[in-house]
């Protein structure tokens, strides 16, 4: 059935605490397109669960929650940016977290440099397989594999990957030369998630960006992405990310989902996780 808003999005925006808004534009992505739809996948499969979170002991029906709906893009990724802006900005001057479900990974530039204006010592935490540390790809310097070297290079240093097992060589040198704080795939299974979360508490603790692309899940838990790596986080270690840095979440993504590769489990598991982070985020604020 199709929906048009988030399950248990009931508020108007006046009154709302979280504002989800769907992102449908995958010009720039280099493998699998097809994100574009994800939006409206991910609010279809919402309705799939209960209200009521045991684990954050939180039940969705009581929060207030506004989904604006699917915002408009243009052809191109650069006229899609400042168009995304506007919106941006606005729900955080108004007090909002923002909620953006992509769409291609390009999508959080706007959102993260929205909350920096209103929190200058924000940090950026990313979930992704891949670096995303290029300069420019093919031609394009707001491509999708460049998201994370414009976050570190025009809106904050204090940065975090957690998931990463793929990039060029020139990525690894960039990340290596400039002492960015990794966390591979190889990492979090050698050592454990909750030691990765302790380092984590170790240097954030104030306002966070976390955006989740969700290639940085094992694709045998969710395959429907636009540029699947073997080798991945496990569903539970984004939650236990998400749980860990709630308190100071002022600003979410999830992007990558490319439901036409499955059928309907990575949005369904995406849609989980969005839920997931209103409940905790919601949890630690009361």
């Amino acid at each position: 059935m199709h929906r048009t808003v988030f399950a248990d999005a009931n508020s108007d925006y006046k009154d709302a605490r979280y504002v989800i808004c769907g992102v449908p534009f995958d010009r720039t992505s280099c493998f699998r397109r097809g994100s574009r739809f994800a939006p409206q996948e991910i609010r279809n499969n919402s309705y799939n669960f209960e209200t009521y979170n045991h684990l954050f002991y939180i039940d969705l029906k009581d929060v207030d929650i506004h989904d604006a709906g699917d915002l408009e893009v243009a052809q191109g990724i650069d006229d899609t940016l400042k168009m995304l802006s506007v919106h941006a900005d606005k729900y955080v001057r108004d007090g909002k977290i923002p909620v953006m479900l992509g769409g291609e990974h390009s999508l959080t530039l706007p959102f993260i440099r929205a909350c920096k204006t209103k929190y200058p010592d924000i940090a950026c935490v990313v979930l992704d397989a891949h670096l995303d540390m290029r300069e420019e790809y093919e031609g394009e310097r707001n491509s999708h594999a460049c998201v994370s070297r414009h976050i570190i290079q025009d809106v904050t240093g204090k940065y975090v990957s957690i998931g990463i097992r793929s990039g060029a060589r020139e990525e690894y040198e960039y990340i290596k030369e400039n002492k960015i704080r990794m966390f591979s795939a190889e990492d979090v299974l050698s050592t454990g998630i909750e030691s990765v979360i302790s380092e984590l508490r170790g240097y954030i603790n104030g306002p966070v960006y976390l955006s989740i692309d969700m290639d940085a899940i094992d694709p045998a838990y969710a395959p429907a992405i636009g540029t699947p790596e073997p080798y991945g986080l496990t569903p539970r270690d984004v939650r236990s990310v998400i749980a860990c840095l709630a308190p100071h979440i002022v600003g979410f993504d999830l992007v990558e989902i490319a439901p036409a590769y499955d059928s309907g489990n990575t949005a369904l598991l995406g849609a989980k996780l969005v839920r997931d982070f209103i409940a905790a985020n919601a949890k630690a604020t009361l």
